[in-house]
């Protein structure tokens, strides 16, 4: 089912004919009073209720919203069935700067869209937004994760999904060089923001070396004066070409992996924290046939949805950090899947995701 009413044309052919088809609902929603444009995409409730960040973001056109809900919302039913969660796929979007237009009652009218669907999508923080919002909109909605310890939530979702891309990085160099150690490894992180400051911390502790790149000057200058060690350069472009790069981490934006990207990149490893690294399909093959490792993103990115996940049951840090923490052994299982099938780990993991999704699926028999 899709609400489309007094959708532009546009909109409704990326609905009708978007290549990440198959979703359950896509509702538009629109409050004039305090400005609000979002799109929230439910892909399948398979395995439970949809459970997905909102990104707030200044989207060129309406359009590409849908386009970028649709996707995101297909990643998360294959990344909470991965992470072995009761839950199906969703994700929203509100369009715009949040840095201008983001208000609490914008806040408070996208919390009542979100509660009109009863329960079918639960939200939590994304791009653009953070526990302070979901606090607003918990006001209005009760399915809010990601909230503040003091309003009843688990807080910064940020940092058990570094802590989840670590133990895919340690896998990762498991299967490619025998030892899970990263020590002397030298790792690029683009995008060192929420989640990759956390990642930087991490990957210190154990001994590694560290490049970093942002967009934003002052997140670069807050990791180089705190860890004089983290050497800095000036873009995604030229990290991808340092030499000696072991691991490249892709924690912004999706689209990292691209057809420009991938031909100069010196890493062994892909192994990052942002949603849809694949700038298209084929892409993971590309990365095959270069002997690049690749770790799928929604995989090894899970942390932060076990831990908001968690947050619907009573949050407890250390249970969540130990399921976490399975996400190394999850991807060594892709890995080998994907040797044992002849196939790269991307569609090793889609097809493990696929089958959970199957066989809770009503028509298998097992659905909710």
């Amino acid at each position: 089912m899709t609400d489309v009413t007094g959708a532009p044309a546009d909109v409704l052919h990326t609905l009708f004919h978007s290549d990440q088809g198959g979703h359950e609902q896509v509702v538009l929603c629109q409050d004039r009073a305090s400005g609000l444009k979002a799109v929230i995409a439910i892909h399948s409730t398979a395995l439970g209720p949809a459970l997905g960040g909102t990104r707030f973001y200044p989207y060129r056109t309406e359009a590409e919203a849908v386009a970028d809900a649709l996707n995101l919302a297909r990643g998360m039913s294959y990344k909470n069935a991965m992470a072995g969660l009761d839950h199906g796929g969703g994700k929203a979007v509100i369009i715009g700067d949040p840095e201008k237009i983001k208000t609490e009652e914008l806040l408070l009218a996208y919390g009542r869209f979100v509660a009109s669907l009863g329960g079918r999508y639960v939200t939590a923080c994304d791009v653009g937004t953070y526990v302070a919002d979901m606090d607003v909109v918990a006001r209005e909605c009760r399915w809010t994760t990601g909230r503040s310890p003091e309003k009843g939530g688990a807080g910064d979702s940020s940092v058990l999904t570094a802590f989840g891309v670590y133990q895919g990085m340690r896998a990762s160099a498991q299967r490619l060089w025998g030892d899970p150690s990263l020590r002397d490894r030298t790792v690029g992180i683009a995008g060192v923001g929420k989640v990759g400051h956390h990642l930087v911390e991490h990957l210190l502790a154990e001994g590694a070396e560290v490049v970093i790149t942002d967009v934003r000057e002052e997140a670069v200058r807050r990791i180089t004066e705190r860890h004089p060690g983290v050497r800095a350069v000036a873009d995604t472009e030229a990290l991808i070409r340092v030499e000696g790069l072991d691991i490249y981490a892709p924690c912004a934006l999706g689209g990292a992996l691209n057809d420009d990207s991938v031909p100069v990149l010196t890493a062994k490893v892909v192994c990052g924290a942002a949603n849809n690294q694949l700038a298209h399909p084929g892409v993971e093959k590309d990365l095959a046939d270069r002997g690049i490792l690749y770790a799928p993103d929604y995989v090894v990115n899970a942390g932060g949805v076990i831990q908001v996940a968690d947050e619907l049951h009573g949050f407890d840090f250390e249970r969540c950090k130990a399921k976490a923490t399975k996400i190394y052994d999850t991807t060594l299982e892709i890995f080998a899947r994907a040797n044992e099938d002849g196939i790269p780990p991307a569609a090793a993991a889609d097809r493990i995701a696929e089958q959970r999704m199957h066989e809770a699926s009503p028509a298998h028999g097992h659905g909710r």
